[in-house]
């Protein structure tokens, strides 16, 4: 953010980039403004009353405007304006001339669903709120469950209600309006040029420091909390013989130096439970229940720390969950799922290039909790076993050892009285020594 003095004289236009509604307007209220606060959230809605009839474009406004109409001092607005800016609701622009000019673009905010798998907001509201607060902001948002697992899909499709009929259609080149939300920016303020020239040049090639390299050590440094001479260390533990930034690298410098200022902690925005509105609704003590208890109230990192028997998984595993929460996206709960399913067939053993294959294939189909998880794996364990039995001298024999370490879920109608309970016993060991 430029430091640039603003009077009330400036002017300003807003430029609405996306489509809001009232349920927009409860998601700014319940969720935002517990982190921006209600002066923040008050000009966001201010801003939408400037807009025109047709909800796109304003007249161009004074910032005396918003002084008179919110009753505030304009250094009160700007910085009620770059909260906006910090959580992703608006953006600016700025063009000086005999009167200043500025352009406030508005943008949605994040779905409910974004909003609490998010590595920064869903913590900062958390903390803002407390527990008690948070967890009824949960049940608001939570979506009632309701098993269709007796019911047949009836739903017709398009080709089944109406016909095509051939006809040519003019290309439509207008901008249509559409719903749009931003990213959130992260600057955590480093001093690249100091970071740059404490590394000697005949370190660094001039394609070193690139947009998306600038952008990872931004994170890592929010992420960690690192200073600009932390990093500094951290950056040429992670070059390569090319002088390049080893991204991978970079990641394992700095959770190794985090870890071994913070006694070997990781960070909380990495290891994150199932969040609470995606878990199974309490009330079902059968063993199936049990198991998908388990793996929403442990994190991925003390469920491989629990198969390694309590022993500190190797900083390969660790970097594995890391993409596979950070990279992937994928929720807690259901990496807990692809560890355990992964380590089962493959005698005990992450191998990378299966898990980031099942990773993406379950990123694709939108896998989201922990029962999703589970039916999928046995969903692709019944093509397995239609391959298993075409006979295939060598390979057969193999695949059935393979078969006959399945998790306890697989090769079941999902019946709630089947589960091992000897897995199930596993499972509760491990949760009984994490609470």
């Amino acid at each position: 953010m430029k430091n640039i003095t603003i009077l009330p004289a400036d002017t300003y236009t807003v430029i609405n980039k996306t489509i809001l509604n009232d349920t927009d307007k409860k998601l700014i209220t319940m969720l935002y403004q517990p982190i921006i606060g209600y002066t923040a959230a008050s000009l966001y809605f201010t801003l939408i009353d400037d807009l025109d009839s047709i909800q796109i474009m304003s007249n161009d406004l004074t910032h005396y405007h918003l002084m008179a109409t919110m009753q505030l001092k304009l250094e009160d607005i700007v910085i009620a304006r770059e909260k906006l800016e910090a959580v992703g609701l608006l953006k600016s622009y700025y063009k000086t001339g005999n009167v200043n000019h500025y352009v406030y673009l508005l943008y949605s905010p994040v779905t409910p669903h974004e909003f609490f798998n998010h590595p920064i907001l869903n913590v900062v509201l958390y903390n803002n709120l407390g527990k008690k607060e948070y967890d009824k902001i949960i049940d608001y948002y939570k979506v009632p469950h309701y098993s269709l697992k007796e019911y047949e899909d009836i739903t017709s499709s398009f080709d089944d209600v109406f016909e095509s009929v051939p006809k040519t259609l003019e290309e439509i080149k207008e901008d249509i309006t559409k719903r749009d939300s931003n990213n959130i920016k992260i600057n955590r303020g480093l001093d690249f040029n100091q970071l740059i020239s404490s590394i000697p040049s005949d370190m660094i090639s001039d394609r070193c420091f690139t947009k998306d390299a600038k952008e990872l050590i931004n994170t890592l440094s929010f992420i960690y909390n690192l200073k600009t001479m932390e990093m500094q260390g951290i950056v040429r533990e992670s070059l390569n013989e090319k002088g390049l930034i080893d991204k991978q690298l970079l990641r394992k410098a700095a959770r190794n130096y985090y870890q071994f200022e913070q006694n070997g902690n990781l960070p909380t925005l990495i290891y994150n439970k199932q969040p609470d509105y995606l878990k199974k609704p309490e009330g079902d003590n059968s063993k199936w229940a049990k198991m998908v208890y388990t793996f929403e109230n442990i994190t991925p990192y003390q469920l491989l720390k629990a198969k390694y028997k309590n022993a500190e998984p190797t900083d390969r595993d660790k970097r594995l969950i890391e993409s596979l929460l950070i990279d992937q996206k994928l929720n807690p709960g259901v990496v807990n799922v692809l560890i355990s399913y992964v380590l089962q067939i493959n005698n005990q053993q992450l191998k990378k290039s299966y898990v980031e294959t099942i990773a993406g294939q379950w990123k694709r189909l939108n896998v989201e909790t922990v029962e999703d998880a589970m039916r999928i794996t046995e969903k692709e364990h019944k093509k397995l076993r239609k391959i298993i039995k075409t006979p295939k001298p060598e390979s057969t024999k193999k695949k059935k050892e393979e078969n006959s370490t399945l998790p306890a879920w697989f090769d079941k109608e999902l019946e709630k009285d089947e589960t091992s309970e000897s897995e199930v016993e596993e499972l509760d060991k491990i949760l009984k020594e994490l609470v």
